[in-house]
């Protein structure tokens, strides 16, 4: 969920930003960049170019009052940088320290740094109304100066000219900030800029800086491909098309890639604005690389690496399989909206500020050997249109997503713009319309854009739905929905669990509202026909449990073990429980003063759900990420537990 741009209040807020934005400026002619080489032959082109719309907004850039010839910005390290790095950016040789002041970190180089006044517009359309940079191409990273703490008092003070005698004569002042960088493969500059997010005005740049090898593949992450846990797809990200390889079990055996990309013209826009994935916030995916292991037994350990020898190799991984279906049980760990955050104190297009303490608890939970796949129910990176995101979110999961199956279902920040064709004609994915998302994280699918899918593993069948592609009845995912549930083997698989991301249940009152009747009317009579026992969805970022609900009445409610956890006893089925778990990043929601008869626990704080599935009993727990507490937990059980 997120986003406020289809709502009249969410075009008002446009309209709002617009008119703070505007104003008069003079002009200030720069001097020409300094030529650069041309990039490697694996790279596409890493610039949109400048659309109509970019000519109309752009502004000639404020003047800079009384530059300092003093100024001077440094990087460290300035040398080719690493796949990852905690850079220092000094700026010196400041006369007077203002407020106003900010360096921004600009990728590709040759992007410009001209304001736009009009740009906040991509910025509020995907949901986020924060206060960003207002150039003509999105800014990675932004910092106010006066951040380092000893800035604006000039306690970093330097000497530039002294008299005869030794004594001072002309004193700047300078700061330091530190800046997170992954390898997005195309070349960075730190720029130096006064006048505020709103009216930049450049006072220095630092220079290009590349990195080490824009083509090293990174972000290996793992998928199931079906339900007999003996082969397992990996998925990688590299700045070379050529194809690379995935060695794995001991290096013994090895399977190919076969890469695959996308341009912006992939990307969905509308002729008058341009979408942020079309030209405000494009940038150069590189290449995706996916190669399937083969020949795996279920529940094993296994080790891997993947790349070439002409692009160098990736660290080796050890990653464990899914145990097959049928056998007897199976641990898991499920949430949705978790995007990313920065790990420096920078401003971001669409922090997620959850997110960050929910990966490092998932790591800590698969410390202890029990997590066997991760599902991510939609809203996976919330890039919406602002590209490089996705590579720092890839950076973000590598760490969990690279050990057991990432499996993930579509969300409307993945999917939904104009000419999409998606359910809900809203501008949530910024123009992506699920390309990107479906090149990087290739599921099992029905087919392109089809992006729905089922698979066993342990005691469990799971049917993972797009609730953004067409659900009503007579659809294609609608009929193929009732196929999938109405052939079901219970006595392989005596759990079914459906996933999606808009729920059919929510006591948050979000404008528009989280739960659309069509939705439910449609599909909700499907889980109760073929006994779907467990629904999970997301798009509400809280989590909150039902009863055993069907068409808004409770038809069971949980009783008390003899260890005081909430228990359903679907050996009498009624109706499914649902839990919406879309606490994992993204700014939490509330709940309605008002409490529904269905709503049973509801828990605002972040975090993400622990299940464990037996033949006969189905354990849920709802995880603090903070603390790594328990804060709500219930039990569905089968033959007379």
């Amino acid at each position: 969920m997120g986003s406020l741009s289809s709502s009249p209040r969410g075009f008002l807020l446009v309209l709002l930003g617009l008119c703070a934005v505007a104003g008069p400026c003079s002009a200030l002619p720069l001097p020409p960049p300094l030529p650069l080489p041309p990039p490697p032959v694996m790279l596409h082109e890493s610039f949109a170019g400048k659309s109509e719309f970019r000519t109309i907004n752009r502004r000639p850039l404020e003047s800079c009052f009384n530059p300092s010839p003093y100024l001077s910005i440094d990087v460290s390290p300035g040398g080719p940088l690493p796949d990852e790095a905690f850079v220092n950016v000094t700026v010196g040789g400041v006369f007077r320290p203002d407020g106003s002041h900010w360096v921004a970190m600009i990728t590709p180089s040759n992007s410009s740094v001209s304001g736009c006044p009009l740009s906040g517009v991509n910025y509020v359309e995907t949901g986020d109304l924060a206060k960003l940079p207002l150039l003509c191409h999105y800014p990675v990273k932004a910092q106010l100066v006066k951040s380092d703490p000893n800035y604006l008092g000039c306690r970093k003070a330097a000497c530039q000219k002294r008299d005869g005698s030794g004594a001072c004569k002309v004193r700047t002042c300078g700061a330091t900030l530190t800046f997170h960088v992954v390898n997005f493969r195309t070349d960075v500059e730190f720029v130096f800029f006064s006048g505020g997010f709103q009216t930049p005005c450049v006072l220095k740049r630092s220079g290009v800086l590349r990195f080490a090898n824009p083509a090293k593949p990174l972000h290996g992450h793992l998928s199931s491909t079906d339900s007999t846990a003996t082969s397992m797809k990996l998925t990688w990200v590299s700045g070379d098309g050529r194809p690379q390889q995935v060695q794995y079990a001991g290096g013994s055996r090895s399977a190919a890639s076969v890469a695959t990309t996308f341009t912006h013209k992939d990307m969905c826009s509308v002729p008058v604005l341009p979408s942020p994935a079309k030209d405000f916030g494009w940038h150069d995916p590189g290449y995706i690389h996916s190669a399937v292991m083969t020949g795996l037994q279920p529940s094993q350990s296994y080790d891997y690496r993947y790349g070439s020898d002409s692009v160098g190799w990736s660290d080796t991984v050890k990653f464990r399989t899914p145990p097959a279906a049928g056998s007897d049980e199976v641990s898991f760990v499920i949430y949705g909206d978790m995007g990313k955050a920065p790990l420096d104190p920078s401003v971001e297009h669409y922090i997620q500020p959850g997110s960050i303490s929910v990966t490092r608890a998932v790591a800590k939970e698969m410390q202890t050997g029990k997590v066997d796949s991760i599902f991510h129910i939609g809203d996976i990176s919330y890039a919406t249109g602002f590209l490089v995101e996705w590579d720092f979110f890839l950076h973000l999961i590598r760490p969990i997503a690279s050990q057991v199956p990432y499996m993930t279902a579509i969300g409307n920040h993945e999917r939904d713009y104009a000419g999409s064709h998606s359910v809900y004609v809203t501008p949530d994915s910024g123009g992506e319309c699920g390309v990107a998302y479906e090149s990087y994280f290739p599921m099992p699918a029905a087919g392109k854009d089809k992006p729905w899918y089922s698979i066993e593993q342990g005691s469990v069948h799971f049917l993972v739905m797009s609730t953004e592609h067409p659900w009503s009845e007579k659809s294609e995912q609608y009929n193929w929905m009732e196929k999938d549930l109405s052939s079901v083997d219970r006595s392989r698989t005596p759990w079914v669990i459906f996933i999606g991301h808009r729920p059919m249940y929510s006591s948050n009152l979000g404008i528009p509202t989280s739960v659309d009747p069509n939705f439910v009317d449609s599909v909700e009579p499907l889980l109760l026909k073929n006994k779907v026992d467990l629904v999970f969805f997301g798009h509400v970022h809280n989590y909150e449990r039902t009863c055993a609900v069907y068409q808004g009445d409770c038809r069971g409610m949980p009783r008390k073990d003899v260890n005081g956890i909430d228990t359903y006893d679907n050996s009498n089925y009624t109706a499914p429980v649902h839990a919406v778990v879309g606490a994992a990043g993204f700014k939490l929601d509330g709940f309605s003063i008002i409490r529904q008869s269905w709503s049973v626990s509801r828990i605002s704080e972040f975090g993400y759900a622990r299940v464990h599935a037996t033949k006969t009993d189905v354990l849920v727990q709802f995880v603090s990420s903070s603390t790594m507490e328990i804060r709500d937990q219930f039990r569905i059980v089968k033959g007379g537990r």
